[in-house]
């Protein structure tokens, strides 16, 4: 844990195992720091307004006007009705991905072979699509509401062609991302490995989620500056609590 960390108030930690998923709300004023703990993690991350989960993370808005094709530190998280969900206060990675997805049931079997639960019990071969919809179930989604979801720790370059390529060991062990809320932000997540990730043996890597209390108005300076856009993405959030 760094120092940023210890001088604030930690309201609860957990560790989410190699192939494990869970959701939880992020309350407005909020913050989560996702940590890798072993390094090459990839977590799949899905956001909801929590009050009105009909809103939910737009990834090619989040890109567009913000003028990128990656996500890191002082960018924000936008919804489909142009509001914040989710800043992006520290990273010590640099890159996340937006472009890969997650695989289904099929496509794990096809790239990771059979791993059943009657043989592995509890280390059966999980799927980031099923991952998503159980925990998304929880909160009255379903399968119409999986939509684009961000991968944390993983860089996927583009070249000039158009075609993707996986960086390998883009995360390293003790890199972590902090996502500060606010608005009340429902987020699901699952710890499985980026659908372009080269390793044939199925290892997902565990990370640590650490929530605390911070003063909104220090820590989200970067991301209210970054683009003028982000000033009225803000604005819009803010106006729903007035």
């Amino acid at each position: 844990m760094t120092t940023a960390l210890l001088l604030r108030p930690t309201l609860y930690e957990e560790t989410v195992p190699g192939g494990g998923h869970t959701s939880f709300v992020l309350k407005r004023g909020q913050l989560l720091r996702i940590t890798d703990l072993e390094g090459g993690a990839n977590v799949s991350l899905l956001l909801f307004n929590a009050a009105e989960k009909s809103e939910r993370l737009n990834l090619p808005d989040t890109l567009k006007c913000q003028h990128t094709a990656k996500l890191t530190g002082g960018h924000c998280l936008y919804s489909d009705m142009g509001k914040v969900l989710a800043a992006i206060t520290a990273d010590t990675c640099g890159w996340h991905d937006s472009f890969g997805g997650v695989l289904n049931a099929d496509e794990v079997l096809e790239k990771y072979g059979q791993g059943r639960y009657q043989e592995l019990r509890n280390g059966f071969f999980r799927n980031g699509m099923d991952n998503l919809l159980v925990e998304m179930g929880k909160w009255d989604l379903n399968l119409l509401d999986l939509l684009m979801n961000l991968n944390l720790f993983s860089r996927v370059d583009v070249d000039a062609d158009g075609a993707f390529h996986f960086q390998p060991d883009n995360s390293k062990a003790g890199d972590y991302i902090e996502l500060y809320a606010p608005m009340d932000c429902l987020v699901v997540l699952t710890a499985l490995q980026h659908p372009m990730d080269p390793n044939p043996q199925y290892a997902p890597k565990p990370v640590q989620l650490t929530w605390s209390k911070v003063d909104s108005d220090g820590i989200t300076v970067l991301c209210r500056t970054s683009r003028p856009e982000n000033g009225r993405g803000f604005h819009n959030t803010e106006r729903q609590y007035l």
